[in-house]
């Protein structure tokens, strides 16, 4: 039973300055949960405060129903794995996974056993003899989970593991933990300021900013149900593009207009938002829901724009353009792997109405709209 209940958590520093400000969550037993955010958000703070690293200034933390606030990080039976990995460079790969069970006085064999079991596990058999200089930043990376796994911890608490790895190598290692976990079924709280991390990893996400959580839910969730104006613009790769504009009504009903693209809302948005009229708006278009065709978009609207650049990716292309021809707010756009465009060429591209988000512009956060569907 390893559920971890924050309530009301925050950490204020002795020169008064808040860290984490009166957090509550509730993290399931079992569960991948995902703490994403900038630098500074506080998201590490959290995790050490889980791990009891770090003291909590007010609320209080239980882990499996047990008050844990002033409770030696050694008692909570909990594994952290650093950024830095934190292998001692005088031992052995065997060396490292075992110094936490002779500390605990565990049998020889049974260390032995562990050890044997969980480098199989990892495929680091054949690392056992070598020193952490001797390897690379992957192999480093699974000494560092081995060494949480062998004690068989409640649960795991990682801080930012992949961080220091090359791009393909986090790939690799992203869907190694989404592995680990599944066969282990051990709660997992996982801090990165990576989307693709995020969203590909994590059962739920808990996305932070200024020390306080602004939205927690499952990926795709967050991704089709943004807030505000932040978890839109920090969520996926690339981001929501967020434009300014306002909703006017003309002779074809009410209009998000940005400079001079106009997006007409249908009926089922358009009594939604219908309050909203002559107001001030954050237009939130995701850069996927533009098309270069009508195609099979029932809500679709035509919507002139200007190329500025293009990003060829290889599976895709990103589109730069300016919304609704030369001197509109530049958004970004996908598009198939084949596109093509020279700058200042104009297009006419097809947004899909029924994925449009408006946003208050003053507090940033969504304005509610009913369902399409």
């Amino acid at each position: 039973m390893a559920d971890i209940v924050l309530d009301r958590v925050s950490k204020i520093y002795p020169n008064g300055v808040p860290a984490v400000r009166e957090v509550s969550l509730d993290i399931k037993d079992g569960e991948f949960m995902i703490f994403l955010g900038p630098s500074g958000c506080g998201k590490s703070t959290t995790l050490r405060m889980i791990a009891g690293l770090e003291s909590i200034s007010a609320g209080q933390l239980s882990i499996g129903g047990e008050r844990m606030n002033d409770v030696d990080p050694a008692d909570r039976n909990i594994a952290i794995v650093f950024q830095n990995y934190a292998l001692y460079p005088h031992m052995s790969v065997a060396g490292n996974l075992g110094f936490g069970l002779q500390l605990r006085h565990v049998p020889k064999a049974e260390i032995d056993r562990r050890i044997k079991d969980i480098a199989t596990m990892l495929g680091i058999t054949e690392l056992l003899s070598r020193k952490p200089a001797q390897l690379s930043g992957g192999q480093r990376q699974r000494v560092a989970l081995g060494r949480a796994l062998v004690r068989d911890p409640k649960a795991f608490l990682l801080d930012e593991p992949l961080s220091n790895l090359d791009a393909k190598l986090r790939a690799s290692m992203r869907t190694e933990l989404i592995k680990l976990h599944q066969k282990l079924g051990t709660t997992i709280v996982h801090v990165t300021h990576d989307q693709v991390e995020a969203m590909t990893m994590g059962q739920r996400i808990c996305i932070m900013k200024d020390g306080e959580i602004v939205q927690v839910g499952a990926p795709m969730e967050v991704y089709r149900n943004p807030a505000n104006t932040f978890v839109a613009g920090f969520l996926a790769s690339p981001p929501m593009n967020l434009v300014s504009g306002r909703l006017e009504h003309d002779q074809a009903g009410l209009a998000a207009v940005a400079g001079t693209a106009r997006f007409v809302l249908p009926p089922a948005l358009r009594d939604g938002y219908a309050a909203q009229s002559g107001n001030a708006v954050t237009l939130g278009l995701r850069p996927e829901d533009f098309h270069l065709s009508r195609g099979n978009v029932k809500l679709s609207q035509a919507v002139p724009v200007a190329t500025v650049a293009t990003e060829v990716l290889g599976p895709e292309v990103i589109l730069v353009c300016e919304l609704g021809g030369n001197g509109g707010p530049e958004v970004m756009v996908r598009c198939p792997r084949d596109f093509s465009a020279s700058p200042g060429q104009p297009l006419t591209l097809h947004y899909d109405l029924s994925q449009i988000h408006l946003f208050d512009k003053t507090t940033g956060k969504v304005l509610s709209r009913p369902s399409l569907i």
